[in-house]
């Protein structure tokens, strides 16, 4: 008979003590068993929130994750007689944040194979399965067999992660709806346990910073991309981090489907210089880090291999691929639209606004397992630095439920500036983070 019990591990971080592996190994054990209940898990979580945790722990909590499932090996896969060059991405979430839907196409088309455990949206931030669900017929809930197949022959799969830390998988719905989502020590091992399990040989992050990501500071993301890395380190998955600028939305569009609609647009070669900047920094590094030299990411979007890349993804999970799909995509039918009141410049726009505002359309969840809609979601007009004239459009907001218009506007109320000039502007790219650095 172990000797914890639910209310000794949650008093012990409460109080702000370490939980003793042996605490840890067996908190994580029983919640994935249902032996400790969610609002037990929901104490601690909170506690964890408020206490921190010590580097040790957070290295204890990752590995009880991982083991409360199974780790996926594709070290056999081989294509055209050659050992697959597996990578993957993760971003740690923000505002109009859809670089992985342009990216893993890119990473394909340039001879890289994608093993994406997946995530749905987190608190204010997007999630990519939410998004990629918004096309008819799309399925995240792919067999292992499915995943092997996907990666021999076209180069990726987007997966939810399954049996892969399932401990995470629970515990990260909760954190969703306990207001727990900014919490470092669960960021990094919520990322790592699923990224280590899920079989890639290299992994790089996008962390944010800014006031749209879950950690505002540059220092909380230094420190977060630097546990992250060392974490990877640990269990044999090389890992680099680029910081990454979220004070403002990526792009125009935030929501689900308006997301897919961009990312489209990227693919055909045009889309949004943030969106396209990103994506390429980022594929590059996937293609260093896999050892693929000698491959130009941009050509990928110039001569449309990435879009049949992603086409390929999207047929091979059951999708209804054609080029018109931007145009069946769903779209809220209700619409309202937030003109200027003066003539100007855009000088900012707050993501934290943006993203709480999507939210509260519908695009996200406020209870475990709610369904989120696939057509909510904002555009913005004029982005920062863009002149405006008095009485044009500037955010047009879209829902399937009329009322969630007031509280979603309410949110935007005071996260948006017209004045006479921009606010310079920043780096979207911040710094690099590698292992021994």
């Amino acid at each position: 008979m172990s000797s914890f019990d639910a209310p000794t591990v949650i008093r012990i971080k409460r109080d702000g003590a370490a939980l003793p592996d042996a605490a840890i190994d067996w908190v994580i054990d029983a919640y994935t068993r249902g032996a400790v209940a969610d609002e037990q898990m929901s104490a601690l979580l909170m506690a964890i929130f408020l206490r921190g945790m010590t580097t040790p722990e957070i290295a204890r909590w990752t590995a009880a994750m991982v083991n409360s499932g199974e780790r996926l090996d594709f070290t056999d896969l081989r294509r055209d007689g050659k050992p697959l060059a597996l990578v993957d991405k993760h971003s740690t979430g923000g505002v109009g944040d859809k670089i992985t839907i342009p990216l893993v196409p890119v990473v394909m088309a340039c001879g890289g194979a994608v093993p994406q455990a997946a995530g749905r949206g987190l608190g204010h931030t997007g999630g990519t399965l939410d998004k990629l669900e918004s096309i008819p017929g799309f399925t995240a809930e792919l067999p292992k067999g499915q995943i092997r197949q996907q990666l021999s022959g076209i180069g990726a799969a987007i997966f939810a992660a399954g049996e892969l830390a399932p401990a995470d998988r629970k515990i990260y719905a909760l954190r969703d709806v306990t207001a727990t989502t900014e919490s470092l020590p669960l960021i990094a091992s919520s990322v790592m346990s699923k990224k280590i399990a899920e079989g890639a040989r290299a992994l790089v992050l996008d962390t944010k910073v800014g006031s749209g990501a879950f950690l505002k500071t540059e220092q909380e993301a230094r420190d977060l991309a630097r546990t992250m890395v060392d974490l990877g380190a640990e269990h044999g998955l090389a890992t680099r981090a680029l910081l990454t600028d979220m004070s403002a939305p990526l792009g125009r569009a935030v929501g689900n489907a308006v997301e897919v609609v961009e990312s489209l647009e990227v693919l055909a070669g045009g889309g949004p210089p943030d969106v396209v900047e990103l994506t390429l920094a980022l594929a590059a590094e996937m293609l260093d880090a896999a050892g693929l030299d000698g491959v130009d990411p941009a050509q990928t979007l110039r001569d449309g291999s990435a879009m049949d890349a992603f086409g390929a993804l999207v047929t091979a999970q059951g999708g209804d691929w054609d080029a018109k799909l931007a145009e069946r995509l769903p779209v809220g039918p209700h619409t309202e639209t937030i003109t200027a009141p003066r003539d100007g410049t855009m000088e900012s726009i707050d993501a934290m606004a943006v993203g709480l505002a999507v939210w509260r359309l519908g695009a996200g969840r406020s209870l475990p397992g709610e369904r989120v809609q696939s057509g909510a979601g904002l555009h913005i007009h004029r982005r920062i630095g863009e002149p405006v004239s008095a009485g044009e459009p500037l955010f047009t907001l879209y829902t399937e439920t009329p009322e969630r218009f007031e509280p979603a506007m309410a949110e935007l109320d005071g996260g948006w500036v017209v004045g006479a000039t921009a606010s310079p502007p920043r780096p979207l790219i911040i710094d690099r983070i590698t292992s021994g650095d």
